[in-house]
């Protein structure tokens, strides 16, 4: 069989099949939203370890750092690119306000030309989100691959904001939905909209070191617990 399947990338393997998985959850049935992102932390978790296990093998060809590269960055369109748009879109599906409890009334919009209008935009914005996902992935591949052979050496900074970021913005809106009396999932859209511009965006961020991915494994690990609260309270009606 084509490709490689040694330890060096199997928690990007891992993290592609929470993506899938992440995906086919949250678009099913009516849209399940909050187990969707259980799988969008899950991912982030397999991103944080994926380099640094690859980099136990010392004795890696050049095809094998080329191909670990390649597949990661490929696999990353997938969590944090798609996986955040569908998570979305089961969000604005499952919305209160916009499935008939609140101001919006689907009957009404179901033959208003607003309503086809306002679910367009919505979706045009998250598809727009892949794509400037897929665009800054491109990008870090080809200046990844200048600054190795020009500097070498490990990478300091990133310029705009990795896309890997993802599985804690998003998480952190749809739990600000619980905590909030109101219903903010139109939120979910806006917030896309400027992550996908500073994915672009030509602000400097520090890459974090081991200490620095420590801290964001642990407000990931309070994001998952909170929302699995929450979600308990809410299944039982105790919310």
């Amino acid at each position: 069989m084509i490709g490689i399947y040694d330890y060096t990338v199997v928690l990007t393997y891992l993290s592609l099949m929470s993506a899938g998985t992440g995906i086919v959850v949250s678009l099913s049935g009516g849209g399940h939203p909050y187990w969707g992102v259980f799988f969008l932390l899950l991912c982030g978790l397999f991103d944080a370890f994926d380099g640094r296990v690859a980099r136990m093998k010392k004795n890696r060809t050049q095809m094998e750092c080329n191909y670990g590269i390649q597949i990661d960055s490929l696999a990353d369109v997938i969590a944090f690119g798609v996986l955040p748009a569908t998570i979305g879109v089961a969000l604005l599906r499952t919305s209160p306000m916009l499935s008939g409890k609140g101001i919006f009334i689907d009957d009404y919009f179901s033959v208003h030309w607003t309503a086809v209008l306002f679910k367009t935009v919505c979706y045009a914005i998250l598809i727009l989100y892949i794509l400037a996902a897929l665009i800054r992935l491109a990008y870090f591949n080809v200046t990844e691959e200048e600054r190795q052979r020009t500097e070498g050496g490990k990478r300091k900074t990133y310029t705009g904001l990795p896309v890997t970021s993802a599985s804690l913005i998003f998480p952190s809106v749809l739990l600000l939905r619980y905590i909030l009396p109101i219903d903010i999932s139109i939120v979910y859209v806006p917030v896309a909209l400027i992550t996908a511009f500073l994915f672009l965006s030509k602000i400097q961020v520090p890459k974090p070191g081991l200490r620095g991915i420590l801290i964001m494994i642990g407000i990931g690990v309070l994001e998952c617990v909170a929302l699995g609260v929450f979600l308990y309270l809410k299944l039982n009606n105790l919310i």
